[in-house]
């Protein structure tokens, strides 16, 4: 005899955005290096974080055709990774951030780091998101109100 069991809602899945995650020598220049390349390929970086230590940065980039930039990165032996962030539309950064920040706090969804987009896709402020679980985080924000914006949405 078939068990009659309750059937479970389906997770609501969000638009994820591809992060490099570029790997430079210290040395004055470099970053400079990666954006000259890109741009004479018409690729534009529209997210940029950088972080350094003695030796060497990492660059974490959202850029505005990653298909393209994993082609590059591959024809100039250039150390990447990628990864998955969400990125949020906001409105109103004032009152939003807080609201983003409570939401994810209270699904328990660790952010790792974030960053602003250099552009402001329709007009509004966005913010890049690497979290612990993107499929609840974008749940979890969908379900707030949250506009996630899709690759499409953020390249120019």
């Amino acid at each position: 005899m078939p068990l009659d069991l309750p059937e479970t809602t389906s997770k609501i899945d969000g638009p994820l955005v591809k992060q490099f995650s570029v790997f430079l020598a210290n040395k004055v220049g470099a970053m400079l290096d990666i954006v000259k390349m890109l741009n004479a390929e018409h690729t534009h970086i529209v997210a940029l974080s950088v972080s350094e230590s003695t030796d060497s940065a990492i660059a974490r980039i959202i850029v505005s055709d990653p298909e393209r930039v994993e082609d590059l990165f591959k024809q100039h032996n250039i150390a990447y990774g990628v990864c998955e962030v969400v990125v949020v539309e906001l409105r109103e950064v004032a009152t939003q951030l807080i609201k983003l920040l409570a939401s994810l706090f209270m699904a328990e969804v660790n952010v790792h780091f974030t960053y602003p987009l250099l552009t402001r896709p329709r007009g509004m402020a966005a913010l890049a998101i690497h979290v612990d679980d993107t499929d609840c985080a974008s749940s979890v924000l969908l379900g707030a109100g949250f506009k996630l914006l899709s690759q499409s949405e953020i390249s120019r």
